[in-house]
């Protein structure tokens, strides 16, 4: 992968890929405004809104991620049967992603985040949101739609992608990697700490820094690689996982197999907000296993995408086409 012609046929590769996307949805809302006085009423900053707007997050960013690099998602998840819930279902298409396995659950609240925003700061969140787990019944429809798309659609990938809102059950994920494994399809997952390590047997592992601190108990320094390679040595012991990723910010992506391993630096970038970044690596990494790619030299593709949607305010997918250009012209040079 040193030249552009080698990144031009592995993206034109991607429009052939299908990808399975499980695990918690939700909507980003944003306000945007100007703030040049503070209230009367308190020492608080005054909003003059001029722009709302709403877009696909959690495991539809990386669903919107998926479709922007070329390939084909099919996104599994549970939304509550309420205005947010349908209004999800739309965002979906409007995007030309088939909302057909999205399930509304009358018992749940969708998940909607909302952030002001001015002069390219977030000023507040809100979070309206519900972290149990699925209901039985809900678990039980979720599984039969996976199962149905895994034997009868056969994606090349599936990812998992967990934020810990309760869709990712442990029945749930067992059944994935199980069936995945039977059909030797590939596993990518994005965890969180409450499921940590209950992905075992899948085939790629991305937690952030914190994450992977937070889930082996331990303190884990990018300027300590030794830890590093010792977390992935850990990790590959208990879920038997070929590859390890762990993103580090700004210090880049620790990249752990058996026998081999780098730290693969970050580009300098004028960034404006993180959000997102997670969803647009695992995307990435995810393509390239399913195309058999080398893991290296895949996670430099997504290390730069990261470093261009951390570039743009909010919760955004990578841009396909300004991604090739950069791609093609760096990878390049080496």
């Amino acid at each position: 992968m040193t030249n552009s012609s080698a990144i031009i046929n592995i993206f034109k590769s991607f429009e052939r890929l299908k990808v399975l996307i499980v695990g918690d949805v939700m909507v980003d809302s944003y306000i945007f405004g100007h703030t040049n006085r503070i209230s009367p009423e308190a020492p608080i900053p005054i909003v003059e809104v001029y722009k709302k707007e709403s877009r696909l997050g959690g495991a539809a960013n990386v669903a919107l991620n998926v479709k922007e690099l070329g390939a084909t998602p099919l996104l599994c998840s549970v939304v509550g049967d309420d205005y947010e819930g349908h209004a999800f279902k739309r965002y979906l298409q409007a995007n030309h992603i088939d909302p057909a396995y999205i399930i509304l659950d009358q018992e749940r609240k969708t998940t909607v985040k909302t952030r002001v925003v001015s002069r390219n700061n977030q000023l507040i969140r809100f979070d309206s949101e519900q972290r149990d787990l699925l209901d039985a019944k809900t678990e039980l429809l979720l599984i039969d739609n996976i199962i149905d798309i895994l034997y009868r659609t056969k994606p090349d990938v599936v990812i998992l992608q967990d934020y810990n809102k309760g869709v990712l059950t442990p029945k749930v994920i067992a059944s994935i990697i199980y069936n995945s494994n039977q059909m030797e399809i590939p596993v990518a997952v994005d965890p969180k700490k409450d499921n940590f390590f209950l992905y075992k047997g899948c085939t790629l592992f991305k937690p952030n820094l914190r994450e992977a601190s937070d889930g082996l108990a331990t303190v884990l320094n990018p300027g300590r690689p030794e830890s590093l390679v010792s977390a992935d040595e850990q990790l590959r012991a208990i879920l038997n996982n070929t590859y390890t990723i762990i993103t580090l910010s700004e210090k880049g992506i620790f990249v752990g197999m058996e026998g081999d391993h780098e730290i693969i630096p970050a580009y300098l970038r004028n960034i404006v907000d993180v959000s997102g970044a997670g969803d647009t690596v695992i995307s990435m990494l995810a393509l390239g296993l399913a195309l058999g790619l080398d893991i290296f030299a895949t996670t430099e593709l997504a290390n730069i995408a990261a470093g261009m949607v951390c570039e743009r305010v909010g919760v955004v997918a990578v841009d396909r086409d300004a991604l090739l250009k950069e791609s093609a012209a760096f990878l390049s040079e080496e």
